[in-house]
């Protein structure tokens, strides 16, 4: 599967989404009760794994757990942001305009949507990043494995050379501790 999901029973494109979760400010809490209010903007198709690694960036601070959530919704992209920043206010993000990498309690990107690649209230999608971040391609490799970057690679191949690449420099490592109920 390309960024494209294909169509429903009815012949209609369906608004699958993926979500990337973040979180090195209790994970442990926030990321649960991220996935609960996702779960109040559609359908949760699936929930990957929780990873954790270092911080990238600002590399005081502690490391980050981090997820992805496959998602059937409604909501046209610009709105399932606007979401997106209602949940992580809700849910004590604090953004540091001096650092886009600062500790956080939660962090909610919109990583893929339907349709070919495009910009939605100026990020691309899907995100760029995808290609070059571990923490990125193993929880979108989870929840879409059929998913293929715009150069027509599959997910799983990428997830897999990062994962060679960056696992021991970034102390990429599973947290089975931390369960996202769907």
């Amino acid at each position: 599967m390309t960024s494209s999901p294909g169509p429903d029973p009815a012949g209609l494109s369906t608004g699958i989404v993926v979500v990337m979760l973040g979180s090195n400010i209790a994970p442990e809490r926030n990321l649960p009760a991220a996935v609960g209010e996702l779960s109040g903007m559609g359908r949760i198709l699936a929930v990957s794994s929780v990873w954790q690694t270092a911080a990238v960036g600002d590399t005081t601070q502690a490391d980050f757990c981090n997820a992805a959530v496959l998602l059937e919704t409604a909501s046209n992209p610009i709105e399932f942001l606007r979401h997106l920043n209602e949940i992580e206010a809700r849910l004590g993000r604090v953004r540091d305009p001096r650092n886009k990498n600062a500790a956080r309690t939660i962090d909610l990107d919109l990583a893929v949507v339907p349709g070919p690649p495009q910009s939605v209230a100026g990020k691309a999608l899907p995100d760029p990043d995808i290609a070059e971040r571990v923490f990125l391609a193993i929880p979108l490799s989870e929840v879409l494995p059929s998913f293929q970057l715009p150069d027509g690679r599959p997910i799983t191949e990428v997830a897999s050379l990062l994962q060679e690449r960056d696992a021991e420099k970034l102390r990429l490592r599973p947290r089975p501790d931390i369960r996202l109920a769907r």
